[in-house]
């Protein structure tokens, strides 16, 4: 659905580097540079952003 704000394990907020991170990756850039960049180090936190599939823009279709 959408990313969430927090991360489930240690509660860093993420969502907000979520677009960042997607955009970044979408011009080219090696996702691992990208989390480093942005900061995220926790493997847990990576996990949450990596892992994400965004399917909001196909569930809205159905309300």
């Amino acid at each position: 659905m959408i990313i969430p704000v927090r991360c489930f394990t240690c509660g860093r907020v993420i969502a907000s580097d979520y677009e960042k991170f997607v955009e970044r990756v979408k011009k080219g850039e090696d996702p691992k540079e990208v989390l480093d960049a942005l900061g995220i180090e926790r493997y847990c936190c990576r996990r949450m952003i990596l892992s994400h599939v965004d399917l909001i823009d196909e569930i809205s279709a159905y309300e």
